[in-house]
This record gives structure tokens, sequence and C-alpha cells, in this order.
């Protein structure tokens, strides 16, 4: 039975990764429309903000059954929840980074005649890097586990395989299953750590 959980853990880290970079693409714009030293106007602001506590409010399970519903079972769906979940967390610790950077290297390109995306460029991103980093690197930590629970409502992974053996009782594949996802965490949480301290 081990042999057929292979090609679903490998879904489930799929999920995770694919979906955290979804929202990494999405969050970082946003996160710079939600920083008030970076913003183009107050009220790109605010919609910024609206959608990062929206992102935020909404649990990726919840994501995982409004998807599932719509586009169908399977890892797309999967992908899709744990994005959405994903982009508010990573854009507000982003924002709020970008927001308590130096003002002194943006001045001093400013002063030069730098244009803005010189100065975002040279002047803000070095800033923001590590935490950004390390940011997209825990978040995807904490999807590797909430992609295994994903599945359990049908947005694929191993999620399902330990749906299907809670329903049919079959409580030796599910153990088989709980041990698999339990070594999955262990080396996920040892690859953000380390990541993490490289950065730092």
């Amino acid at each position: 039975y081990l042999d057929r959980l292979w090609a679903p853990l490998w879904d489930t880290i799929n999920i995770a990764t694919l979906g955290t970079l979804m929202a990494i693409v999405i969050a970082i714009p946003l996160a710079f429309l939600a920083a008030r030293n970076t913003t183009p106007h107050p009220v790109v602001r605010q919609l910024a903000l609206l959608l990062i506590v929206f992102s935020r409010s909404v649990n990726a399970l919840i994501w995982a059954l409004l998807l599932v519903s719509v586009i169908g079972p399977g890892v797309l769906a999967g992908v899709l929840a744990i994005g959405l979940r994903s982009i508010g967390f990573v854009a507000k610790l982003l924002f709020e980074a970008i927001e308590e950077i130096s003002v002194q290297p943006v001045e001093a390109l400013t002063a030069t005649g730098a244009t803005g995306s010189q100065v975002t460029g040279y002047g803000i991103v070095p800033q923001v890097m590590p935490t950004f980093i390390g940011t997209a690197v825990y978040r995807w930590d904490i999807n590797i586990r909430e992609s295994t629970i994903v599945g359990l409502v049908g947005a694929g992974g191993i999620g399902l395989q330990l749906d299907a053996a809670i329903d049919g009782l079959q409580w030796a594949r599910a153990s088989v299953i709980f041990i698999m996802i339990l070594a999955l965490v262990v080396i996920s949480e040892w690859v953000s750590a380390e990541a993490r301290k490289r950065v730092t």
C-alpha cells in the first residue's frame, strides 16, 4: 500500500509549492500598493488592504470547498485554495516590511534623479529581501500542512487517500498515511528552518 502513496504525496508537495508561488506573484505588487510609502493613492491602498484582509479571513479549507464545487475535485482546486489563502499572509508581512525601511537610501537615490523603478530596485528591494524570503519559506512550510487537509474535501493530494481510508474504516492504511504526513511535515519544518537561518 505504501507504493500507492508516493504519487499523492508528490501531489501534496506540488499543491503547497505551486500555491505558494501563486501567492508570491500576486502578493508582491499587492504589498507595494498597500504600503504607505509606495502606494500611488490612498484609495488604492485601502483596496489593497481590503484584498489582504479578505484573503486572510477565509480559511484554506473553505476556499477548497468552494473551488471543488466550482471547478471540480483535483489538484488544481488545491493549488488555488492554498494560493488564495496565502496571498494575504505574504502581502501583509511584506507591506509591513516595506513601511519600515530606512528612508536614507531612497532619498539619496531620488536626489540623484533615479527613476521610480530604480528607487524600488536599489533602495527598497534590497532592504525587504531577507524578510520576503523568510516569509515565503515560512508560508511554504505552513502550506505543506494545509495541503494535506484540503485533500479531505476533494482538493487532491494525500488527503484524498486519508479520507478514503477513514471512510472505509481501514485504520492500518490510515496509520501509514498519518506517518507519511508526519514525516513530510518534519522534513518541511527542517527545510524551512535551515532556509530562514541562511537568510538571517
